[in-house]
């Protein structure tokens, strides 16, 4: 998979490349909003990137509205289960700012917001869910590999794999006779106890069976045992799977980010979802 670059900014962690024709700004870090939100400015124009996408505590964000972003989610309770995070964008080429494929992503966040939290069926017996660990590693990144044609981080790269697990992110798998036949993760904000779930992949064979929502409830005890305090996702808005997977979990819509991420082969808008988990 091509690679985008993630670095430090004038002390803040963000994401930039040709991938996604983006700054992500992932961690304002207790950077200077004012310097920071410019700077970004002036480095996506050298780079002719036509999106900066900006995660950011709601009390910090007035010079990046000054400077012409919006609004288009937003995450109660991000930091620490407390303050609130607005998802932030700046267009730096206006077709960027359309979806083509709005209406059907309209469709998709309605079906998925009517279907309202209900417990998921028992999974069933020949289906076992469990933590990934570093043996699970080389399967792992073959299912990654399988699954997406690109995606924004190197989850195929085993190296990075091994090296999110033992830092910061917790991944988990359905295992069939011995054989992984699904992932997920839950990426962890330790200062801020928030936590991404993320990076749900089942190989084709294996579709159909509700991995996702098994996955997801694993995964929220596993995060609650850790004390994080607010559980979200960035989903593929034209998936109708998955988001109708957030929504039977209890997850509220937060917004979605247009045009925003290479998944799969091309830029997708992305739907913001999330709960708390106090």
């Amino acid at each position: 998979m091509t690679r985008d670059t993630i670095e430090r900014f004038e002390g803040a962690l963000i994401q930039h490349g040709p991938l996604s024709r983006r700054i992500y700004l992932m961690d304002p870090a207790g950077s200077d909003p004012l310097a920071l939100s410019r700077g970004l400015v002036d480095m996506a124009r050298r780079n002719g990137y036509t999106k900066i996408f900006a995660k950011v505590p709601e009390g910090s964000a007035a010079p990046f509205l000054e400077l012409g972003f919006r609004e288009e989610a937003r995450v109660p309770g991000f930091y620490g289960g407390r303050e609130t995070a607005l998802f932030l964008a700046l267009f730096l080429d206006p077709e960027r700012a359309v979806a083509a494929d709005a209406e059907t992503i309209r469709d998709i966040e309605r079906l998925a917001r009517s279907q309202g939290a209900r417990p998921s069926k028992a999974l069933p017996p020949e289906f076992r869910l469990r933590p990934c660990t570093p043996e699970d590693i080389p399967v792992m990144s073959a299912i990654y590999r399988e699954v997406f044609p690109s995606y924004p981080f190197p989850i195929d790269d085993p190296r990075w794999l091994l090296e999110t697990m033992q830092t910061h992110v917790d991944y988990y798998g359905v295992e069939h006779e011995g054989s992984l036949v699904a992932l997920a993760s839950s990426e962890m904000d330790l200062d801020g106890l928030n936590v991404e779930m993320t990076d749900f992949a089942t190989l084709p064979k294996w579709r159909g069976h509700g991995f996702g929502l098994h996955l997801l409830r694993v995964m929220e005890e596993g995060m609650r045992a850790r004390g994080m305090k607010t559980a979200y996702t960035i989903a593929r808005a034209a998936s109708a799977g998955m988001n109708i997977t957030f929504a039977r979990a209890g997850y509220l819509f937060g917004g979605t980010l247009v045009n925003n991420t290479n998944i799969s082969g091309g830029i997708e808008s992305m739907n913001v979802w999330c709960r708390s988990l106090q």
